[in-house]
């Protein structure tokens, strides 16, 4: 008994088919690569712009935790009753307070206080290496979040630039093949409309 052995063309993936196309004009194999040109320039855009402003967002608010000291001080004035117009969103109010520094210098400011709060009542204040007030640095987890949030924003800011050029060119080249058609159209129109005419 003879065994005959079936040589087994190799298989063309979609892609070389696609590739080989004879329909293909030039200007559809250059819309192929901005199409994948544009996605891995947003992939790999979006990451970048999204890990270097988290980082760099990161780092600047860690500076500001490290530069703010913590001091304690006092309402030298009774705090207002009830938030007015000047009121903070979070239900504080402003106070007048006095610190005393590191070197010994007295210096008064203002501070977020709790409504009604008596003078005399303990408050804390951040101040600079030069003793001057700054705002509270935000909390570790408060850095995270505006860090991810900030990253985020810049990654989708990436994305949609290159997703958005490459789609600019792409319409430029569906403009170019309009042009092109035209133009064979109306060498062949007259030939072709001669015959079913004829």
């Amino acid at each position: 008994m003879s065994t005959t052995r079936r040589t087994r063309r190799p298989r063309k993936v979609w892609w070389w088919r696609w590739r080989r196309n004879p329909l293909r004009r030039p200007v559809d194999r250059l819309e192929a690569w901005i199409i994948v040109i544009g996605w891995v320039l947003a992939l790999v855009g979006a990451l970048c712009a999204a890990r270097m402003t988290a980082d760099a967002v990161a780092d600047g608010l860690a500076e500001r935790r490290a530069r703010a000291e913590p001091v304690a001080a006092v309402l030298v004035e009774d705090a207002p009753e009830r938030p007015g117009t000047e009121g903070l969103t979070d239900g504080s109010v402003w106070a007048k307070v006095r610190w005393t520094e590191s070197d010994g210098d007295t210096r008064t400011g203002l501070a977020k206080a709790q409504p009604g709060r008596r003078a005399g009542s303990s408050a804390t204040v951040w101040t600079n290496g030069k003793g001057e007030m700054v705002a509270a640095p935000p909390t570790p987890s408060q850095a995270r979040f505006e860090s991810a949030l900030l990253g985020a924003s810049a990654g989708l800011l990436a994305a949609g630039t290159a997703v958005g050029g490459a789609r600019l060119v792409r319409i430029r080249l569906d403009r170019r093949r309009l042009r092109d058609w035209e133009r064979e159209w109306s060498a062949v129109g007259p030939q072709w409309s001669r015959r079913t005419k004829g």
